[in-house]
């Protein structure tokens, strides 16, 4: 008589895990904050998040992504368009890397880690909202419970008071987007901050 044993799915992070391993080009998405989705490389795990090196829609670098496990609804692994991607990543003389180290289990050390890596960072929160409000800027300080920042506009012109966000609204991090590289080389220097005005982000 023999004995049959039920495989379970495994779970999202221990698909990460072999991702990382076998580096692997992957696709997840993250259906309750937002419509899109992610491609990339798993460059580092933590306890409670992974930092994803990301291949945008052009075929380029679209920056460090630190991203919380829970938040994934569903992950392709390998990306099924991977021999596509990766054929095109090597004709275009790209060679994905990330920190040799990168901290997660806390979020104001990735903060800092990734504000040491760039002028400018982008702060993702979850809110009532349908989907993330995004945040970018400089770090300004550390708070007991959160962290303040510079904000640059859409516009590409710097706020001239800050913005104070809770570390428990952060859903997601990231570093090098394109797009903030450009708002922060549009905006030029960071002006001083007005100190008699409010700041007008999200309160701790």
């Amino acid at each position: 008589m023999s004995n049959i044993v039920e495989l379970r799915p495994k779970s999202i992070p221990a698909r990460l895990r072999e991702a990382s391993r076998d580096r692997t080009l992957i696709r997840l998405w993250r259906d309750n904050l937002e419509p899109g989705s992610f491609t990339g490389y798993v460059a580092a795990l933590g306890k409670d998040r992974f930092l994803l090196w990301t291949l945008g829609d052009h075929i380029g670098f679209d920056g460090y992504f630190v991203l919380r496990y829970r938040d994934v609804t569903r992950l392709q692994t390998p990306d099924q368009d991977v021999q596509f991607l990766e054929r095109a990543i090597a004709l275009r003389g790209m060679n994905p890397e990330w920190p040799s180290a990168f901290p997660l289990d806390d979020m104001s050390e990735a903060i800092q880690a990734a504000q040491l890596m760039a002028p400018v960072i982008t702060v993702y929160l979850d809110t009532e909202a349908e989907t993330e409000t995004v945040y970018v800027g400089r770090l300004l300080a550390f708070e007991p419970d959160g962290f303040s920042m510079q904000e640059i506009s859409t516009n590409a012109e710097w706020l001239l008071e800050a913005s104070a966000f809770g570390f428990d609204e952060v859903s997601a991090l990231s570093v090098r987007e394109p797009y903030a590289l450009a708002l922060a080389e549009v905006a030029g220097p960071p002006p001083q901050l007005d100190h008699t005005q409010p700041g007008q982000g999200a309160k701790p």
